[in-house]
């Protein structure tokens, strides 16, 4: 099983926010979670954009987890350095 950190599309049309997740590779975008690292929010104010546990995240990263491309973004902004 491969399993991956990326974005659950939440919100109202034109009004997104996403949970960044741990899912299976082969679930679909809003499918079945794993568990749950944070939230962010685009359209917020820059500081309450992103809201990240962080001890969690790098716990599944050591565990060999993947992060998509968007949120190794955002782990980066947060000074977590994803391979």
């Amino acid at each position: 099983m491969s399993v991956k950190i990326r974005l659950k599309k939440f919100g109202a049309k034109k009004r997104p926010y996403f949970r960044i997740v741990v899912m299976d590779s082969r679930q679909p975008r809003d499918g079945k979670t794993i568990d749950e690292l944070g939230l962010y929010h685009p359209i917020e104010v820059e500081a309450k954009q992103l809201i990240l546990d962080e001890a969690k995240a790098r716990s599944w990263l050591d565990k060999g987890a993947e992060a998509s491309d968007t949120v190794r973004g955002l782990f980066n902004l947060k000074g977590i350095h994803v391979k």
